[in-house]
């Protein structure tokens, strides 16, 4: 099965004028943006189309439908919901603050890199309620009524109860009883290995974006600012520097860029912050002495030049290593890695074709 479309631009409705296209930025004001589709998926019955200008937004109450195909939902920041064949849900409400959607039918993985703390999640299938508040990898089975949790744990109301159901655990949706079992994590599907492809790929593109913020000396909480190769004039792609969405134009999908500190996602792929990522990859050249005449300390400059942007992407280390960040596994380095040899091991490919990584 082949993909039907890819994002081509922002998720909302932002025009930048002057800056061209491949620097305008994803600003997520909501949740329920349709960021990815194969074969044929509809809301409220329309088929979703490819857009030079904007993603699919899933109103309040509207319906989403894959038929035979597959699609890639973006939630809360840091939360990616996808849905298998012949898969349903309903977008109760689509406010970051408060995301409520039901699974109507089929099979869907809820992938959770990070929960901003004044984001919440909500999530009906039948008759539980549950409420994801923490980092992890979960699977709803309409059909077959189960929950399973691969990694992560889940606050589930069913019957009358409030359960925890911790990584390995699976739990129904229905009946008398809030009962908790265990599963087998290594029992996968087609679905299963698609979600991990396409988690590894977005993952893959974080690099580049995120070192196109840094370019643009955009500044955040929990940095002072960065030093800018390239200066950012009105209109720049600064606004929501990170912990939002981000469309990369290279590997042309959206991608997520966090803030401060390093994260991985439940599969094990890092997503580097826009400061990391510099310290990471880029290693300035010598510098280069102006004497001027003045001697040894009389006048004495060092300049470093910056990393050139080319139409692919980035010159030199970041160019080269934005194809390898995706394969750095969960123990590889911890986030405040200084050096390039915190990128993990190369990878060309996208991740096995079987598992959750686990």
């Amino acid at each position: 099965m082949q993909p039907v479309w890819k994002a081509t631009l922002s998720v909302a409705v932002l025009t930048l004028g002057s800056i061209p296209a491949l620097a305008q930025p994803i600003i997520s004001a909501k949740s329920g943006v349709v960021a990815y589709v194969m074969g044929k998926v509809t809301v409220d019955g329309k088929v979703v189309e490819p857009s030079e200008t904007k993603l699919t937004e899933i109103k309040e109450n509207a319906v989403l439908r894959t038929e035979e195909g597959r699609a890639e939902v973006l939630l809360t920041l840091g939360t990616i919901l996808r849905s298998g064949e012949n898969a349903s849900f309903k977008m109760l409400t689509n406010r970051l603050i408060d995301t409520r959607l039901e699974l109507l039918g089929g099979s869907h993985i809820v992938e959770v890199a990070e929960i901003q703390k004044d984001n919440n999640l909500t999530i009906v299938a039948k008759e539980a309620t549950v409420t994801i508040s923490k980092k992890g990898l979960y699977r709803f089975d309409v059909d077959g009524s189960q929950i399973k949790v691969y990694d992560g744990s889940l606050g589930v109301q069913l019957a009358g109860q409030n359960v925890l159901v911790g990584s390995g655990k699976s739990i129904g949706m229905s009946g008398t009883s809030a009962s908790v079992g265990k599963f087998d994590k290594d029992d996968t599907d087609s679905l299963d290995h698609w979600a991990k492809r396409r988690a590894e790929r977005i993952a893959m593109a974080n690099a580049s974006s995120a070192k196109q913020v840094h370019d643009y000396g955009c500044g955040n909480s929990y940095q002072g600012g960065f030093a800018a190769v390239n200066n950012p004039t009105m209109g720049s792609p600064c606004s929501n520097p990170c912990a939002t969405w981000r469309y990369n134009p290279w590997y042309g999908l959206v991608t997520y860029i966090p803030c401060g500190n390093n994260i991985y996602s439940p599969y094990g792929f890092r997503y580097w912050s826009p400061y990391n990522v510099m310290r990471a990859y880029y290693v300035p050249p010598a510098p280069v002495y102006n004497n001027g005449g003045g001697g040894f300390g009389g006048g004495n400059s060092a300049a470093y030049s910056g990393m050139s942007q080319t139409s692919a992407g980035y010159s030199g280390a970041m160019s080269s290593s934005a194809s390898s960040v995706s394969a750095a596994p969960a123990a590889a380095a911890n986030s405040g890695s200084t050096g390039s040899s915190s990128a993990g091991a190369a990878s060309g490919g996208h991740g096995s074709a079987g598992g959750h990584g686990k």
